[in-house]
């Protein structure tokens, strides 16, 4: 459990479950289409005495637990220790997280939450019938909170639970959550859908989920949310509490997002290579910009910039078009719009409706693709009697600012600091992210640029430009 950046006392990280299919299912993540679901209410009292174990059958045995520990070094009070108070007293402790995860291929692919196994340096996993097996991490994505682990079961085949290949999930659906919450073993609970497309609420960068009233507590972080053909509809991840433990109202992943990042692990890539994009900027429309562009109720998202050379502006958007709908479903957020284009793989189209100016919407068909650009190195450590003297700085493009989690259109110029150490530039206030835009009113391109304009200069005084999130700054040092 961890907590998040939100307005509210507290947010605690959670987890659900999974569930086994039949043979040629459990070997692909690609599984047929399934009948479409008759949704009805109880008829009667008989109905309503109906039991889920059918559904807890099929799923609960590919529910895992996922732990991680890692060695934590502990500081002794110096004033203590000088009197020999600190004697015998370890420095070094092991912290451990808890959660839960999915087997969602036979040989032994599973899926959790990146915050259960985020700098844990031995992570294990416990099946059904209690045996630990040691896991690889195959991708980890701290943006959107997944991980991708593997564990070596040989030729044996699990249990799986099929991740969803619909996306239609209904508010009022019902709904299992199936997981080990607090660590006292396997444990089911239901409840109901009680909204989609749950975003702005602040948990991860890919802000976008299904909320619902089943009971989740921490522990149950990367386990399942399963519908009641036994798939899994989502990744339990998060619940909005001012205890800590489930209060109706918690966050589950979208199975679709799940099922993008496995692809991508499984083919080798990364968490940036796993997002394509558009190349837009976009904005909400508020009731006060519906007004100013003519609509009568707020909708959809405004483009304002467009990326050079990028994916939408081959297409032929531009700054002021109005994005209603993708691939036929409503945009009314940025959230919206971001996650239906991630649940693509670079290179696949999508279909935008726009509205340009006062015009008819049309559509508009866009590839998406993965931001251009390397993506972030080691960097190169800067050295020598200059401002930026400890500071490491790395060349900056849209796939370094997807990988970071920064402004891809602030990635237009300029390089990127990733870390200060001991010099000058921590003395002066240079920090990690800072992009450094000019030096002496001397553009800065690429690292190479860089090295070259401090190697020219020759101070005292410096004159520094440094783009600090929103703001650009200015100013002249003297070293």
């Amino acid at each position: 459990m961890r907590a998040h950046r939100l307005l509210i006392p507290a947010f605690c990280l959670l987890a659900a479950c999974s569930g086994p299919v039949t043979k040629s299912s459990a070997e692909s993540l690609a599984t047929a289409p399934l009948p479409e679901p008759a949704r009805r209410v109880p008829a009667d009292a008989a109905a309503e005495r109906l039991s889920f174990a059918p559904v807890v059958k099929r799923a609960a045995p590919a529910v895992v637990n996922v732990y991680s520990r890692r060695v934590v070094r502990q500081a002794v009070d110096p004033f203590w220790e000088a009197f020999g108070g600190g004697q015998g007293v370890p420095r070094e402790r092991i912290a451990q997280s808890l959660g839960s995860g999915v087997i969602v291929r036979a040989d032994g692919v599973i899926v959790t939450n990146n915050h259960v196994i985020a700098g844990g340096q031995e992570i294990m996993v416990v099946l059904s019938d209690r045996r630990e097996l040691p896991a690889k991490v195959l991708l980890a994505d701290p943006r959107a909170d997944i991980a991708v682990l593997k564990i070596d079961v040989g030729a044996e085949k699990l249990p799986v639970l099929p991740l969803a290949a619909r996306d239609d999930a209904q508010i009022g659906d019902l709904v299992l959550a199936i997981g080990d919450p607090f660590g006292v073993g396997q444990t089911v609970t239901n409840g109901i859908v009680s909204a989609m497309a749950r975003s702005g609420v602040g948990i991860t960068d890919v802000s976008y989920f299904i909320q619902t009233d089943a009971a989740i507590n921490p522990g149950n972080s990367g386990g399942a949310l399963v519908d009641m053909n036994g798939d899994m509809i989502g990744m339990n991840t998060a619940i909005m509490s001012q205890s800590g433990t489930s209060s109706g109202v918690g966050f589950a992943i979208p199975a679709a997002l799940v099922k993008r990042v496995v692809e991508s692990a499984l083919g080798g890539g990364t968490a940036a290579s796993a997002r394509p994009w558009l190349g837009l900027k976009t904005q909400l429309v508020s009731a006060d910009l519906a007004k100013t562009l003519g609509l009568d109720r707020p909708e959809g998202v405004l483009v304002t910039d467009v990326y050079p050379s990028g994916p939408g502006a081959r297409a032929g958007l531009r700054q002021g078009d109005l994005i209603l709908s993708i691939d036929g479903q409503p945009v009314n957020d940025e959230s919206t719009l971001n996650y239906r284009v991630m649940t693509h793989r670079s290179g696949e189209e999508v279909a935008l409706q726009v509205r340009r100016e006062h015009g008819a919407a049309s559509i508009v068909r866009v590839r998406v693709e993965a931001p251009p650009g390397d993506l972030a190195s080691d960097g190169v450590r800067i050295n020598g009697r200059n401002p930026l003297d400890g500071a490491t700085v790395t060349d900056l493009s849209p796939a370094v600012a997807e990988q970071l989690g920064l402004d891809a259109f602030t990635a237009k110029s300029g390089v990127l600091v990733t870390k200060v150490g001991p010099g000058l530039a921590a003395n002066v206030g240079v920090q990690p992210g800072d992009i450094i835009l000019g030096i002496d009113g001397r553009p800065i391109s690429s690292v190479q640029a860089l090295r070259t304009v401090l190697s020219a200069a020759t101070g005292p005084a410096w004159r520094l430009t440094i783009q600090r999130g929103a703001r650009r700054l200015d100013a002249v040092l003297r070293l």
